[in-house]
C-alpha cells in the first residue's frame, strides 16, 4: 500500500485553489475591495424588502376596510389620474423646456405643444451657439430688411419671449418671435428655434400684417390674435387689447427719437 506524497505546488501561490479554480479571496486573506460593498448592498435590498412587504400588507388590510363605495371612487380616481397623464407629461415638458408658466392639466393646444416639442428636440441635436446669434442685431437687420419701423419687431420679440431662443409658450408658439407651428411652416421657417430663422419669419409676418391694416396697432393685434379676427379694430377678447398696450408702450420706448430742431 503506497502512501501519498505530498507535491509542493509552484507558481501562482494563493491565486488557485487545488481544483485549478480562482481563489476568492485574491492572495493571503486578502477581501476584494468591493465585497464590503456588496455585502451593505445585499443588507440594504433586503431591508428594502421587508419595507415593501409590510407596506404592501397594510394597503391591503386597509383596502379591505374600505367600504364598496370608497373603493369604486379610489377606481374612478385611478382611471382620471391614468388618462390624464399624458396631458400632464406634455404640459410639464413645455413647462420645463420651453421655460413658462402653464396649467399642468391644461387641455389646450396639445397638437400644437406637441409639435413644438417635436420641432424642438430636432434644434437640440445640431444646437449650437452660432445657431443664436445676438437678437438684438439680427432684429435691427430684419427691421430694414422688411422695411419695418424702427424698434416695432423689437417690441413684438421683447413681449412676446424677452429674445429667448428656445422659449416655447402654453400655446405650442415656439422661438424669440413665438411663431405657431402652422405658422412656422407657412412661412418656410424649417427650424423656428433657430434665431436668425425665426426673427426673419416674424418680420415677414409682422410686415405682412402692416401692408394689410396699415396700422401699427392692428398689425400687432393682427400677430397675436390673427389676420382673421381683426375688423378694422382691436379684438376685444380680453388678450389683445392687453398685448397691443404692452406692445406699443414698449414700442415707443424703444424706438429712435426724432432728432430736436435747431434752434
Amino acid at each position: 500500500m503506497s502512501l501519498p506524497i505530498a507535491v509542493r505546488s509552484t507558481g501562482n501561490r494563493g491565486r488557485w485553489g487545488p481544483s485549478g479554480s480562482r481563489s476568492r479571496t485574491g492572495g493571503a486573506g486578502r477581501t476584494r475591495w468591493w465585497s464590503p460593498l456588496a455585502t451593505g448592498l445585499r443588507w440594504i435590498g433586503r431591508a428594502l424588502a421587508v419595507c415593501l412587504r409590510w407596506i404592501g400588507r397594510a394597503l391591503v388590510r386597509l383596502w379591505r376596510r374600505l367600504s364598496t363605495r370608497t373603493r369604486l371612487w379610489i377606481k374612478v380616481l385611478a382611471a382620471l389620474a391614468l388618462l390624464v397623464s399624458p396631458i400632464w407629461t406634455l404640459n410639464m415638458a413645455v413647462a420645463f423646456l420651453g421655460r413658462t408658466a402653464i396649467f399642468p392639466l391644461s387641455p389646450y393646444f396639445l397638437r400644437e405643444k406637441l409639435t413644438a416639442i417635436g420641432a424642438y428636440a430636432r434644434h437640440r441635436v445640431t444646437c449650437s451657439p452660432a445657431s443664436h446669434d445676438e437678437v438684438d442685431r439680427l432684429v435691427k437687420q430684419a427691421e430694414t430688411r422688411h422695411h419695418l419701423p424702427r424698434a416695432l419687431l423689437a417690441a413684438v420679440i421683447q413681449v412676446e419671449s424677452n429674445g429667448l431662443a428656445h422659449r416655447i409658450s402654453g400655446a405650442g408658439a415656439m422661438g424669440p418671435g413665438q411663431l405657431m407651428p402652422d405658422t412656422a411652416k407657412l412661412l418656410g421657417v424649417d427650424d423656428p428655434f433657430d434665431t436668425a430663422q425665426n426673427v426673419d419669419g416674424a418680420a415677414r409676418l409682422l410686415a405682412g400684417h402692416l401692408g394689410r391694416f396699415h396700422k401699427i396697432r392692428l398689425a400687432i393685434a393682427a400677430y397675436h390674435a390673427g389676420p382673421g379676427a381683426v375688423h378694422g379694430h382691436v379684438p376685444n377678447n380680453g388678450i389683445t387689447p392687453v398685448y397691443v398696450a404692452r406692445v406699443m408702450q414698449t414700442y415707443l420706448r424703444l424706438r429712435p427719437r426724432p432728432p430736436r430742431p435747431r434752434s
